[in-house]
This record gives C-alpha cells, sequence and structure tokens, in this order.
C-alpha cells in the first residue's frame, strides 16, 4: 500500500469524526462541570457590577514620617494586591493615590468583608510566647512555672505541633491566684532569660519574693485587663492590647479549632514577622499530615527561633506554645517540643486547605512597612458600566451581524460551517470564563468585553484563510476533496503563525499592564488559544465531512465552492499516450 503524500493524513481524511467526538466531549465535561460548580454566568468586574471602594491612609509610628515613602507605599501595595488576588485574576485593583492613600476596589461577588480584612491587617506580623489562655469569660487554663533554659534537641525537619484547643484540654485553675503566680513568673524569665528558674510548678507555691514592685504593678495591670477582657465582644476585641510595644507582655483575642474566642496573655514578642522568608501550604503526605504550613527564616529569625523555642519546649501546656499574632489578633498558636533550630518549622494540626493557605499567606505577607487605617468605605453602582456594556454588546452584535452577513453573500454554503465554527468557539469562550470566576477568580469587565468582540475577527480571519486556500486548489483544476486536503497544510501554517503574533501581543500586554487592560489581554489570549483548538478540531474536520457531500462536491452554485464562478481551470487529468501501430515499430 503506497504511504500517504506528504502534508496529507490517512487518518484525517478518513476519520474526521474522531476530532469532532473529541472537542463535544471537552464541550460536554466543561459545561457539565460549570453546572456542578453553580457558577453558570461569568462573574463580573466592578465596573459592570458594582462593588466597594475602599480608601486607606498610611499611618506612621511617632516620630517616624519619613517612613512614608514610595517605596514602602510601593511595597504595601503590592503586598495587598498579594493578598487580595493571590495568582488569579481576580480584578480586585489596589493602587496608591497621593503620597499617603490606597485605594482598593472590590467588586461584587468577591467576599468584600474577606478582601477588607486581607488589606486592612497592616500592623506587623510577630510570634510571642503564651503566658496563659482560655476561653473568653471561661475558667483559666493552670499555668505551671516557665524554664528560662534552652533545649538543645533538634532534628532535620523542623516541626511545631499546631495546638487544636489549648484551652479546651487544660485543667482549670482552682484560684487567680496560680494564674497571677504563673504570669508573675513567667514575666520576671522573660526580662531575665540566662537566669536558670527553680520554682516549683505546684499549685500551691506563692509568688517569687524577688520580684521588683514595678514588675508586680505591671503583671497586676495585665492581669486586671485580662480579667475584664472578653473577646466575645468587638469592640474589646479591637481594644484588646492597644498600645503594646513589641517588648511589651500584652492580652490578645484569637479563635481556636471549635470556632471559641479565647483570650490570652502573651510575653514580650521574640521574632518579628520580618524574620520570616518564605511560607507555604503544602499537602503533607510523608507523615499523613494532611494539610501544613512550612516556614522559612531569615539567618537572623532562625536564630530568634531557635532560642524562644528551645526555651518553650521545657515547658507544659499552654507556656509551650508560641502565639503567632497579626494586628493584636492570635491567628494560630502552635506547641512546641523540641527546639527548632535548623532555620524552618512546619506548623500542623486539624487544618483544612484554605486555612492553612490563609495562614500561610499572613505569614508571607503580614509584615507591612507601615499601617494602615480605613478613612472611606463608598459602594460604587454598576449604572454607568451596565450602560455601557450594554453599548458595548450591540455593537459587538452589529459587527458579528455584519460578519455572518459578508460570509453569507461571499462564501454561501460555506458560511455554515463559518457560523457553525464560530458557536463552538463562543459556547467554549463562555463556559471557560464562567468557570475561571470560582477557580482563579476572573472577573470579565468592559476591556475583557472589548477583547472578545475583537476575538471575532481574529476567528472568523482564520476560516477565510482555509477556505481561501481550498478555493485556490479548485481554480487550478482539483476536484474538492483532493483540494481541501492539499490547501490544509498551507492554511494551517498561516493561520498558527497568525494566531501566535495575536497570542504574544496578547502575553507581552498582560505583562507590563495592570488593572482592567490585563481583562482585555487575558481575553485576547484565551479566545486566540481557543480559536486554534476550533479550526484543528472542528473546522477541519467538518469540512472534511462537508467534502463528501454532494451539494459541496459537485460545486452547486450556492456552496461556495462553484467551478465556474471561481474560474477553474480544466481538470487536471492524466492521460496516456497512445501506442504506436505495429507498421510504425517495424519501420
Amino acid at each position: 500500500m503506497a504511504a500517504p503524500k506528504k502534508g496529507r493524513s490517512a487518518s484525517a481524511q478518513s476519520k474526521p469524526g474522531r476530532s469532532l467526538a473529541l472537542i463535544l466531549i471537552a464541550i460536554v465535561a466543561l459545561t457539565g462541570g460549570m453546572f456542578a460548580s453553580g457558577h453558570t454566568t461569568p462573574r463580573l468586574g466592578i465596573d459592570l457590577a458594582g462593588g466597594t471602594s475602599i480608601t486607606l491612609e498610611a499611618v506612621p509610628e511617632p516620630g517616624q514620617e519619613s517612613a512614608i515613602n514610595k517605596t514602602n507605599m510601593d511595597t504595601a501595595v503590592d503586598i495587598m494586591n498579594r493578598r487580595v488576588n493571590g495568582l488569579g485574576v481576580s480584578e480586585t485593583e489596589v493602587q496608591t493615590q497621593g503620597t499617603r492613600n490606597i485605594i482598593v476596589n472590590i467588586p461584587k461577588g468577591t467576599n468584600s468583608e474577606e478582601a477588607r480584612a486581607q488589606v486592612g491587617t497592616t500592623a506587623k506580623l510577630y510570634f510571642r510566647p503564651v503566658l496563659a489562655t482560655e476561653i473568653s469569660a471561661g475558667a483559666a487554663t493552670a499555668s505551671p512555672s516557665p524554664s528560662a533554659s534552652s533545649s538543645s534537641s533538634s532534628k532535620a525537619t523542623d516541626k511545631a505541633t499546631s495546638s487544636s484547643s489549648p484551652s479546651s484540654s487544660a485543667t482549670p485553675s482552682s484560684s487567680a491566684t496560680s494564674q497571677g503566680r504563673a504570669v508573675t513568673d513567667a514575666l520576671k524569665a522573660d526580662s531575665t532569660p540566662s537566669a536558670s528558674s527553680s520554682a516549683s510548678s505546684s499549685a500551691t507555691a506563692s509568688a517569687s519574693p524577688s520580684a521588683s514592685s514595678s514588675t508586680d504593678a505591671a503583671t497586676a495591670k495585665l492581669e486586671a485587663q485580662y480579667t475584664a477582657l472578653n473577646c466575645a465582644d468587638e469592640k474589646a476585641r479591637a481594644a484588646a492590647g492597644q498600645g503594646a510595644k513589641p517588648e511589651d507582655a500584652t492580652v490578645a483575642c484569637g479563635k481556636n479549632s471549635a470556632n471559641q474566642w479565647q483570650k490570652y496573655i502573651l510575653g514580650p514578642a521574640q521574632v518579628d514577622g520580618t524574620d520570616v522568608k518564605k511560607a507555604q501550604a503544602i499537602y503533607n503526605t510523608t507523615t499523613a499530615a494532611g494539610w501544613t504550613v512550612t516556614m522559612e527564616f531569615t539567618s537572623k529569625g532562625a536564630k530568634k527561633f531557635g532560642d524562644i523555642t528551645g526555651q518553650l519546649a521545657q515547658q507544659t501546656s499552654p507556656q509551650n506554645q508560641f502565639a503567632i499574632v497579626l494586628d493584636g489578633e492570635v491567628v494560630s498558636d502552635p506547641s512546641v517540643s523540641e527546639a527548632l533550630t535548623g532555620g524552618s518549622a512546619e506548623i500542623s494540626g486539624n487544618f483544612g486547605q484554605e486555612e492553612a493557605q490563609s495562614l500561610a499567606n499572613m505569614l508571607s505577607y503580614g509584615a507591612l512597612p507601615l499601617t494602615f487605617k480605613e478613612q472611606s468605605v463608598t459602594t460604587v453602582t454598576a449604572a454607568l458600566g451596565g450602560d455601557q456594556l450594554h453599548a458595548g454588546l450591540i455593537a459587538g452584535a452589529i459587527g458579528l451581524a455584519l460578519v455572518i452577513i459578508y460570509l453569507v453573500l461571499y462564501y454561501r454554503g460555506l458560511s455554515l460551517i463559518a457560523i457553525a465554527s464560530l458557536l463552538v468557539s463562543a459556547a467554549l469562550t463562555y463556559v471557560i470564563m464562567s468557570l475561571l470566576g470560582p477557580t482563579i477568580h476572573f472577573a470579565l469587565n468592559l476591556p475583557a468585553v472589548c477583547g472578545a468582540i475583537v476575538a471575532i475577527g481574529i476567528t472568523a480571519d482564520s476560516f477565510i484563510v482555509f477556505f481561501e486556500r481550498i478555493r485556490d486548489e479548485i481554480r487550478e483544476g482539483r476536484t474538492l476533496r483532493p483540494a481541501v486536503e492539499r490547501a490544509w497544510p498551507r492554511a494551517r501554517r498561516t493561520i498558527l503563525v497568525s494566531d501566535f503574533v495575536s497570542f504574544l501581543a496578547a502575553a507581552v500586554l498582560f505583562i507590563v499592564t495592570v488593572g482592567k487592560v490585563q481583562g482585555f489581554a487575558f481575553t485576547l489570549g484565551l479566545t486566540t488559544l481557543l480559536d486554534v483548538v476550533v479550526v484543528f478540531l472542528f473546522t477541519k474536520p467538518l469540512m472534511t465531512i462537508m467534502a463528501r457531500r454532494k451539494f459541496f462536491a459537485d460545486g452547486h452554485s450556492w456552496s461556495g465552492l462553484d467551478p465556474k464562478r471561481l474560474g477553474a481551470k480544466p481538470p487536471l487529468r492524466r492521460t496516456r499516450r497512445p501506442s504506436a501501430p505495429a507498421e510504425t515499430k517495424e519501420a
């Protein structure tokens, strides 16, 4: 059997149904996923659906006005962008306004409260030792005396096991005296870390007689704040620990794994958020720990973290825990069983994926160079964007109608294949955009709609290139079926080059721009890729099948492939020269 000629595929000619079945299965699967996710419409951007606009004002530390500079403001914008956008295209806009304000635009459909919390979480991150803790308005946990000595044990993979409910499992103290003694001893140990503690852990032991009057006064004030603190009250939570410096002990609130508010007495900050070099959520299959949060520290941070964990490892719950405090709120309180001196640590527990990623996000971006306060929060209406969208859709519909009219008048029967391909491309675009909303937080804004409208011309151009190549082959005198197969390799190269240029332009535009223009670039790039998929898996196979139908194969006058209308040459035929007569041969 002779092999097919170069540029022609036997399978492509004989089994175009496979390609059509493949793209049909893809459409059905994507559509099923769309309905299964419950997101059957694309997510709209703030200019189309409305949303919330937040103005944040930078507030420097007293005497540090110079901290408000372009570098720090740009860093703050970058961190807030990462917090609210993650790796996706969520269409939340974060940008500076003037020298000390940041504007955050959050589109409708995004959890605006969560986004506000993300951009508003601007205080520095600290690691503080836990001195005492209890369920808010509940009984205090027993607090044995701490040890100031450091443990020298370590292991290759440092690990801090997250405490799932630090107070619910502890035995309540029988009196406030034991709690006060523990806090007093802990504060003294923090103030003299080199001293070896020999205090008894008995609940009946008395407070250290060597405590200074200033320490006693500070401890009494701290205990009074702790006793009065009701973390279930939002105003009380906001006021907890206000004005406390990193080197001060303080009170704080946080939620445990049972979603209960818990209050804490925390020692002076031992590690700063800027000492965390990297944090990420990973699914640990090695130890079957499930979702965990890994941290890597700077060289300076590794030393400080190793020192404090060495001290905490000598204690019992809750004083073997360190609190990760952000904006005065405890976001996690893992316990420590050994000194973590390797420069990295892993927090494990009953984490879900979302919880682990949220904690890693806070650890990574919790140390802003400035603090910010909300100056104003306003609601943005979508009236103007809705009018513009309406006008844009009308313009797009008119453009699409003109394209279809042109195809029908010029290509006649071939226009059916082009229109069917446009419908397949439109279906894929709609379904994928609907799925990208909940997955990468893609939001359809006005520039993105413009990108989709421009894509109509790009897609139609691919069909025209293919059809014109087929008509050129027919003009050369070939019948339709070989004309389709000979035209395809030449048209394919032109289509790929054209789409590559369009995709490259979209990619560059997406990289070098920000905000709404990225929506245009993203949509243009997506529709360009889909154009290649549709032309290869739908338009070409469908054309191969139609070439076998009499209407097209015989060149009907309405098929768009009539040889007479195209000025075709006479058919190319191979003829044999007649054999010479016997007499001539003899002669």
